[in-house]
């Protein structure tokens, strides 16, 4: 065979794998990224602009958000599940306290009125870690099979909404509060019965 012919080939079978990546992607709803989209612009294309002590310490706090993020969600998770199953689906309405409900309305309301996509169709996901807390707190009969100590839930809480600062405002964790983000999580889990 000659050179020609290998690339042909090459080229030829790169072509077939994109063909049969796509085919999956449709059958399966999936996005495998094998192929970059046109319509959709990369953070990348704007790395070059920023300073590479920024870029470092982003990818550095990536890591840190994502935990959090993680965390959050299944902190979330757990108190939907818990109320669902004792007060049914109208549970934020029966079982949240007036001032939480009163805020997420008004959190909202202004993303509605600024035009901007809405976050989610969920009230919880418009909270924070301290309004969780009183959530829990609130209805403490409902999370004690599930956590250990309602002081417990309320230090670790206050812990991260603390932790959360930095975080949410693109500031660097010190390595203390690196520290302090790692035992949080796993007070977290020790508490969870």
């Amino acid at each position: 065979m000659k050179t020609d012919d290998y690339l042909r080939s090459f080229g030829m079978s790169g072509l077939i794998v994109t063909e049969e990546l796509k085919g999956i992607e449709q059958k399966f709803e999936v996005e495998l990224g094998h192929v970059p989209r046109a319509s959709q612009q990369s953070a990348a294309d704007y790395y070059p602009q920023f300073e590479q002590s920024v870029r470092q310490e982003a990818a550095q706090m990536a890591q840190h958000y994502e935990l959090f993020y993680c965390l959050e969600q299944g902190i979330r998770k757990l108190i939907i599940e818990a109320m669902e199953d004792a007060a049914g689906t109208n549970w934020w309405e029966e079982k949240t306290p007036q001032q939480i409900r009163d805020e997420v309305k008004r959190l909202r309301k202004a993303e509605v009125d600024s035009g901007v996509t809405r976050r989610s169709d969920r009230a919880i996901d418009y909270t924070t870690f301290g309004q969780l807390s009183v959530i829990i707190s609130s209805n403490w009969p409902l999370f004690e099979p599930i956590l250990k100590s309602p002081r417990a839930v309320e230090k670790v809480m206050s812990s991260l909404n603390l932790l959360r600062g930095p975080i949410a405002h693109c500031c660097p964790l010190s390595e203390d509060e690196i520290d302090r983000l790692h035992l949080t999580v796993k007070d977290w889990f020790r508490m969870i019965g």
